[in-house]
């Protein structure tokens, strides 16, 4: 099998390559990215290109599967930036696979593409796709899950495999995280258990997260495995204000929802985080996971706990691990960050 991944540099994109490359049924991975890496992968060459105005149907020509990953987070000060990357770019990808005549499409949605859901129990991939209105992220997952709702029913021939995963972090993925959102004011020594000696204990904040390293199994498996369909992706336990503290060793102190928003208000308005206020407001609302379906059809089941994989992912914070891809690249030096700052934290990509 040869398997185009889109969006192969990031912190999914990595693994799934990887993932992909030990699978002894898959051939050759073509891994597209706006920017080339030097990290090599076995069995996999490396094409650039912009899933907004590349020629993507001659890249994709002669492929069993193409993976589509690619994601701009940021702006966040200018959604019509990510509209244009994650929306006006994901249905050319999907055009580009009809016109393609690609037999299998495996996108990635999030969980934060579901409505908010029941306080009483976990929610199947049949619960609504309409996210929380007020983040862009959300209303751009929502709303490429109508796309492929139309692809779907005008491609039926195509087998299309939506993943839908929780929170997602690996110890390279740190620095690149970072980044995104959290900013370069944070100092990477101070993530460290006793030294954050409190946790805002804010109603409704919790989320669930898995190992990079699952969602890449995931992901192979719905390439070379006969399904099609939603899968949520998850591990247990479900992470909230008790295991934050109990993880940093740090007590719990309680804050309304409005006054985090409006700390988060400030802070991002003053370019000091990338987050917007936004992005927490979606945060409150977001559905615990039902994986039942991940389990039982795609014959999924995580290795790694959520809290393995959040305790990695601090690790890899205070080193500044990384990985040798652009968005992954570990950014460690004073100089670097200054440049976060003056090119304008949360308003460039």
């Amino acid at each position: 099998m040869r398997v185009v991944v889109v969006g192969a540099t990031g912190n999914v994109g990595t693994s799934t390559a990887q993932a992909l490359a030990a699978d002894v049924r898959i051939t050759s991975i073509l891994g597209i990215a706006r920017r080339r890496p030097r990290l090599r992968i076995d069995k996999t060459e490396w094409a650039r290109a912009d899933v907004t105005d590349a020629d993507l149907t001659s890249l994709f020509r002669g492929a069993d599967a193409v993976v589509h990953l690619a994601w701009l987070f940021q702006p966040t000060h200018t959604p019509t930036i990510t509209w244009r990357a994650n929306v006006v770019g994901s249905a050319r990808v999907f055009q580009a696979v009809a016109d393609a005549g690609v037999p299998a499409l495996v996108y990635a949605s999030s969980v934060g593409a579901y409505s908010p859901g029941p306080d009483d129990r976990p929610v199947d991939e049949s619960w609504p796709t309409h996210s929380w209105p007020t983040a862009a992220y959300g209303r751009e997952k929502a709303y490429v899950e109508r796309l492929l709702d139309a692809f779907e029913a005008e491609h039926p021939g195509c087998r299309v495999v939506r993943m839908r995963p929780g929170f997602i972090f690996k110890r390279e993925s740190a620095s690149g995280q970072r980044r995104l959102f959290a900013g370069p004011l944070l100092p990477n020594p101070l993530v460290r258990p006793g030294l954050i000696p409190v946790v805002p204990d804010v109603p409704g904040l919790r989320f669930q997260a898995l190992h990079t390293d699952d969602v890449a199994q995931a992901y192979r498996l719905a390439v070379t495995e006969d399904v099609r369909g939603p899968f949520n992706l998850a591990a247990d336990p479900v992470i909230g204000p008790d295991e934050l503290a109990q993880l940093l060793h740090a007590r719990k102190v309680r804050l309304p929802a409005r006054g985090a928003k409006a700390a988060l208000t400030v802070a991002w308005e003053l370019g000091l985080v990338p987050a917007s206020p936004q992005l927490l407001d979606l945060a409150l609302h977001l559905p615990v996971m039902d994986i039942t379906r991940a389990r039982t059809e795609l014959g999924w089941m995580p290795r790694y706990s959520a809290m393995d994989a959040l305790r990695e992912f601090l690790d890899g914070l205070r080193s500044g691990a990384g990985m040798d891809t652009p968005p992954l690249s570990p950014e460690t030096g004073g100089p670097m960050r200054l440049r976060e700052l003056v090119t304008g934290v949360g308003r460039r990509p």
